[in-house]
């Protein structure tokens, strides 16, 4: 199996703690949380990229090991799929400002989602993507969907207008990051000519006859 080591940096690890500082203010998570806007495409979004920093800073010795339960990094991109999946949940949106321990959780898993991003990402080959991306983003998608089509507040700490901007920025994010996955795989792949998409090894090959 392979395993991707990288350098710790400490600058990364300096961010990391830097952002968590400024989220944990309470000034700060006043001023987030009291858009839907912010509290879904700024606020969430920071505490998965304080994950990923975090994550640089393992050893090799921990890498190694998170590897040996995270092959091809299925089990990571699963729980980053269920994580974003409950993040797009409006009762849940609303408990988060209201009862601590349900923010904590919030705070704790999207920190766990953005280290399992970055060390599932890597192992995962073009398939293991497609499907991780396959069911997150169109889930994104019919999330702004509903947002957009619903005449009624789905959020109740939040107005009906930033439910419809929310809605169409989740459309779009999904589209785009869906675009970006799909221009990077046809660039890899028409700059090296010996590159087989990871798919064709689950065709199967004919068999001959004796």
């Amino acid at each position: 199996m392979r395993i991707c080591c990288t350098i710790a940096r400490p600058w990364q690890g300096y961010t990391a703690a830097a952002l968590a500082l400024a989220l944990l203010l309470p000034s700060s998570r006043h001023t987030l949380e009291q858009s839907m806007a912010l509290h879904m495409l700024l606020q969430l979004p920071v505490l998965v990229l304080i994950g990923g920093l975090l994550a640089g800073q393992l050893t090799p010795t921990w890498q190694a090991r998170a590897a040996g339960w995270n092959a091809h990094g299925i089990t990571g991109l699963a729980f980053v799929a269920a994580a974003a999946a409950l993040g797009m949940v409006p009762r849940l949106l609303d408990l988060a400002l209201v009862d601590m321990r349900v923010e904590i959780v919030k705070y704790a898993a999207f920190v766990l989602c953005g280290a399992a991003l970055r060390l599932s990402w890597r192992h995962a080959d073009v398939v293991v993507q497609l499907f991780f991306l396959g069911n997150v983003l169109p889930m994104m998608a019919i999330a702004g969907t509903l947002y957009i089509d619903t005449p009624r507040r789905l959020c109740n700490a939040y107005r009906l207008d930033e439910q419809l901007w929310v809605g169409h920025a989740l459309v779009w994010l999904a589209a785009i990051l869906g675009a970006i996955w799909l221009a990077r795989m046809g660039w890899r792949y028409s700059r090296d000519d010996s590159a087989i998409p990871a798919m064709a090894t689950y065709i199967r090959k004919p068999r001959s006859t004796p």
